[in-house]
């Protein structure tokens, strides 16, 4: 543990990648393989079971402490993590009633190996029998480390460990420390694992493709980078095509040894979400991996991204929920074919594959995606334009002779997306952010007029730099009218320029609409809050 908290401080304390790299590939090198597969377990973010919460921690350090309430929520408005709070205030506060620790594995838990706590110390959480079981045990494991190492166990214990190093960069330093080229890291890598000695072994071997070969296991998802237009007015078109950028659920749909799995990009299997796509594809022969878009769909047309949602997150999808919001799959590509896998084929060839799977599909359940020629960037223009009345939110372009690769990629596969829809809007509310800017007002709620009064529509956290924060900081602090909690009603006189991707008509918004992905595109000092926009306004758009 305590070298794991080494490593962990040695990773946030840099914003180097190649510093970050370095420093895990020392822990790999002189880590055995018990405590290597838990760090990367834990690097890449497979541990989200949440143990205890974190009120339940607050709760517990407020008991062995002399700290009021209302002084801890000071500390946590400055700081933003709760974890992080209780370790620093361990670090500077001399007068916690730390409990002995009182097991021989407790004793010596600060030099305990990472492995040990991961599988026999930490679960003992889940053993306890009574809310003071649980306070004693968690003391005696906060006595037994540093305020670093107390910091690093709360975040496991809640669920949210993350450590200031990304799942590109964590393959990267494995990958370059056992020679093993990165998209085959990323790979073994896809999906949950086990973290166990011997798939830490199967993994750092050069050649492991059968001891790690699992019928669930996902390709790394290939991804289109934002389209410089100037770059690509010079490229020869015939060899270019362009797809709908659907608004849905990029996915994996796996049909091996006889059953059906079906991943997101974010590598969350979600089979039991979309039952039907399930049963469907087991129709399909064995030794097929799809890649493609999953869409709420009727009458040939996608349905809004509200009705995917109610199916997102669900154990179990009933009858009217399908029925209320049948999916529809649109195959992008095809990974795998007859067990083989064929990312290196051109994707003009890997699209004739794919075609001649899917010639006899059902389209109720899956279609393939439409081939959209061009031939200047001004029909490319025009297509993109026409996105909206499709239901797309614009365009992916792709190179005939590409192969399928791993991560973004530059010059194969480009998204050309359509212009955000914008409303001029006045900011109403503000709360203080978390993490590194848990002390600034940096979440806000903006409003738009409604025969005289100003309604709620979005709420944005994005679009400003820094210097704008800062300021638009000092401004809140100044012109606070109330205060509710963490939040603060503000002086309606700011208005900014909201762009978002799409509206919809919404019941659970006092507005009557939900916009998707918003941000704060500038902020309009030049226009006061009179003229900004108005619901009408905002319902026009969602009519056209």
């Amino acid at each position: 543990m305590q070298r794991f908290t080494q490593l962990f401080q040695e990773i946030d304390a840099t914003t180097s990648t190649n510093a970050k790299v370095a420093a895990l590939r020392r822990y790999l090198r002189e880590e055995n393989a018990a405590n290597s597969v838990w760090a990367l377990y834990l690097l890449l973010g497979k541990t989200r079971k949440r143990l205890i919460t974190s009120r339940v921690l607050r709760d517990i350090f407020l008991q062995i402490s002399d700290i009021p309430e209302w002084l801890f929520e000071d500390c946590y408005a400055q700081v933003g993590d709760s974890a992080e709070v209780i370790a620093l205030l361990m670090q500077s506060h001399a007068t916690l009633q730390l409990a002995t620790p009182t097991t021989p594995l407790a004793q010596t838990a600060e030099n305990l190996p990472l492995h040990l706590w991961m599988e026999e110390i930490i679960p003992q959480a889940k053993q306890v029998e009574s809310e003071e079981d649980l306070k004693d045990l968690v003391v005696s494991w906060w006595a037994a480390l540093t305020p670093a190492g107390v910091f690093v166990l709360n975040k496991v214990l809640t669920g949210a460990f993350r450590m200031g190093m990304s799942e590109k960069l964590v393959i990267r330093a494995i990958a370059q420390e056992f020679n093993i080229p990165e998209p085959v890291m990323a790979h073994r890598l896809m999906g949950d694992f086990e973290p166990t000695v011997e798939f830490f072994q199967h993994l750092t071997q050069i050649e492991a493709a059968e001891a790690l070969s699992s019928p669930t296991r996902p390709y790394p998802f290939f991804l289109a980078s934002p389209l410089e237009e100037d770059r690509f007015a010079t490229e020869d078109f015939s060899r270019w095509w362009a797809e709908w950028k659907w608004d849905g659920i990029r996915a994996q749909i796996i049909r091996r040894a006889g059953q059906v799995f079906i991943w997101s990009r974010g590598e969350d299997l979600v089979t039991d979400q979309f039952p039907e796509l399930a049963s469907y594809f087991l129709t399909l022969p064995d030794g097929l991996v799809f890649d493609g878009e999953i869409l709420c769909w009727a009458n040939g047309q996608p349905l809004g991204f509200n009705h995917l949602q109610k199916r997102l997150g669900r154990k179990r999808v009933t009858q009217k929920i399908m029925q209320e919001n049948p999916v529809h799959f649109i195959a992008y590509d095809l990974l795998e074919c007859n067990g083989e896998d064929i990312r290196e084929k051109e994707l003009g060839d890997r699209r004739t594959l794919l075609e001649s799977v899917l010639q006899a599909a059902d389209p109720t359940f899956v279609t393939l995606s439409s081939s959209l020629s061009f031939s200047s960037i001004d029909e490319l223009r025009s297509l993109r334009e026409r996105s909206r009345e499709c239901g797309a939110e614009g365009l992916v372009l792709k190179s005939a002779n590409s192969p399928y690769l791993v991560g973004r990629k530059r010059g194969y596969w480009w998204k050309y997306k359509v212009e955000p829809m914008t409303l001029d809007a006045v900011l109403i509310y503000a709360q203080a952010g978390s993490g590194k800017r848990a002390n600034l007002f940096t979440d806000y709620t903006f409003a738009l007029w409604h025969e005289g009064t100003l309604v709620s529509f979005a709420k944005a956290y994005s679009g400003l730099d820094n210097a704008e924060i800062e300021a638009l900081d000092k401004w809140i602090r100044k012109h606070t009218i109330e205060k509710f909690g963490p939040v603060r009603s503000v002086e309606p006189v700011q208005v900014f320029e909201i762009g978002f991707e799409g509206i919809l008509r919404s019941t659970r918004h006092k507005s009557g609409i939900a916009v998707r992905f918003p941000r704060i595109l500038r902020w309009r000092t030049d226009k006061p809050a009179a003229e900004a926009d108005t619901l009408e306004a905002a319902f026009k758009l969602l009519e056209r």
